[in-house]
């Protein structure tokens, strides 16, 4: 671990202490810490933006009236669509109207942005929000797997979240 020391002047270091006190840290490096890994991760996706390489785990919330004329099809045909970007999804009702979904994703993220703004676009779904986390992909390897007996192996990648 490094250290580094900071000078804050009197009003910006009661401030930030306040923040620290209603958000729970236990001390102010975990908060710059914090801080300065939300900055980092808003850096590296603008970079990514000009990357096509880059890949994202990510959470896709919207609101949608559920009787919007063919509204529920309509997303179930648009994620069909997309099924290689979709890990899973959280489905609840909020009222006799509306319900709001989750979706887990990871892909290409200049796909993931994509596909989020079309399921946003639809006419029905309001308060959509994309939330990204940029991941380095790892190698590509086998575990064992014996589905019912059988012997084989699955292969798969690992996403490790960008530091």
């Amino acid at each position: 671990m490094e250290r580094f020391t900071i000078s804050l002047d009197g009003d910006l270091a009661r401030e930030f202490d306040a923040l620290i006190a209603e958000r729970g840290y236990s001390n102010r490096s975990e908060a710059v810490r914090d801080l300065l890994r939300a900055q980092l991760e808003q850096w590296r996706q603008a970079q990514d933006a000009q990357n096509a390489a880059a890949h994202c785990v990510a959470n896709l919330s919207y609101v949608y009236n559920h009787h919007e004329r063919e509204l529920a099809e309509r997303l179930m045909a648009i994620q069909h669509d997309h099924h290689d970007l979709m890990v899973s999804t959280l489905h609840a009702h909020l009222d006799h109207e509306n319900c709001i979904e989750s979706a887990i994703l990871r892909g290409p993220t200049e796909a993931v942005r994509r596909f989020a703004g079309q399921l946003m676009a639809e006419r029905g779904v309001r308060h959509g929000q994309l939330n990204l986390v940029s991941v380095e992909l790892g190698q590509r390897h086998a575990h064992p797997y014996k589905p019912r007996g059988h012997g084989g192996s699955r292969h798969h990648v690992h996403l490790r979240p960008a530091r």
